[in-house]
């Protein structure tokens, strides 16, 4: 049984309306994809971390990825949606892993995964006979939109936030059930653990904590950038 981290990167981040993609945007003197890398990097359970980039990718060899080349293995197979770059990157690792070797999907917009929780990840389900996600118990009273927006966003109604979590990533599968689960899917799925729950299968969650954030808008950066200061020191 072997690990094994694939990102998926040839998305274009366009809540981020910047000039370049979302992966490639500076963060402390980076490209924030290399973060996400380099955590996964320092992971010795790891064999191979897999990155999906778009066939039409022009960035990625503009940068000198030093220190990683042994580790890393670029896939210029991405798809138009998050469900289809995943799917085409494990059908192209299909050489490499076995159907029961452990894939963890991690954003390229998550840059600060702390190695702890990584770690705390690989231990938990490593046995799990489905597999799991790193995720946080929701604490945020939610609230859910009425459909008529013509006067502005109204909230219609207070939804129940007990038993709710928030997923994040990686989330690790099966490379075989994460194939098969994504081919049954549809190319809409969001993230990985959707595509385990329509199988009738019940993904493990394990408690991780807001500094794991996801990078989706402009302001996100500087607290990603904070964050990343703090675990650093």
């Amino acid at each position: 049984m072997n690990f094994y981290a694939l990102i998926p990167a040839a998305g274009s981040g366009s809540r981020m309306g910047g000039a370049i993609e979302k992966q490639y945007m500076d963060l402390n003197s980076v490209p924030m994809i290399a973060h996400a890398m380099m955590v996964l990097a320092r992971e010795p359970r790891l064999s191979k971390i897999f990155v999906v980039l778009s066939p039409t990718d022009k960035r990625w060899n503009n940068y000198a990825w030093q220190g990683w080349e042994e580790r890393i293995e670029v896939l210029r197979c991405g798809g138009t949606t998050r469900a289809e770059t995943v799917l085409n990157g494990l059908q192209a690792m299909s050489n490499i892993c076995a159907a029961d070797d452990w894939v963890l999907v991690h954003d390229a917009a998550r840059p600060c995964l702390p190695d702890d929780m990584l770690g705390k990840l690989l231990d938990e389900v490593a046995d799990d006979p489905v597999g799991g996600l790193l995720a946080v118990p929701v604490a945020d009273t939610l609230k859910r939109a009425a459909a008529d927006t013509s006067n502005g966003a109204r909230a219609e109604a207070t939804v129940p936030r007990a038993g709710l979590w928030q997923a994040q990533t990686p989330q690790m599968f099966r490379h075989g059930k994460l194939v098969e689960a994504l081919r049954a899917a549809g190319s809409d799925m969001t993230d990985e653990a959707s595509a385990i729950e329509q199988l009738g299968l019940q993904p493990r969650l394990v408690e991780s904590d807001s500094r794991n954030l996801k990078v989706t808008y402009p302001q996100d950066l500087e607290l990603a950038g904070l964050i990343l200061g703090k675990l650093n020191e």
